[in-house]
């Protein structure tokens, strides 16, 4: 991971939670309980810069080869809009947000309506149509 977070920071997420009691246990191998739960970790993962975890979290039929992280891109506010499903018992599941980001001195805004599938046990992220 290129960036650092203790235990009792506040999540990155936005939830509002420390670290340890939000985002931590799912990057320490704790399968996510909903589809926002899992796409809440995936936006810490990518403001910790950790991509081992992005990609075990990706559903293999539709994982990228390569997965790099822009050393650059600094996110800072993630906002839930929506949820459709995902929750205990559903099989699919669609999370829609807007993630704040600072890429190379200029801000911007990732709109994402990102879809999610239960699978063997565990929720995975399939794919996202980007605004």
């Amino acid at each position: 991971m290129t960036a650092r977070i203790g235990g009792t920071d506040p999540c990155p997420c936005g939830t509002g939670e420390m670290y340890d009691g939000c985002c931590a246990p799912a990057h320490r191998g704790e399968p996510p309980a909903t589809a926002e739960a899992l796409m809440r970790s995936r936006y810490c993962a990518f403001a910790l810069g950790d991509a081992p975890y992005l990609r075990a979290t990706w559903h293999p039929g539709t994982r990228p080869e390569v997965l790099e992280i822009d050393d650059g891109m600094r996110w800072r506010r993630l906002d839930v809009l929506s949820t459709a499903a995902g929750g205990p018992g559903d099989r699919r599941g669609e999370v829609e947000f807007r993630a704040g980001y600072r890429l190379h001195g200029k801000d911007g805004v990732l709109h994402e309506r990102s879809r999610f599938v239960f699978q063997s046990g565990r929720w995975w992220y399939l794919d996202g149509v980007v605004d």
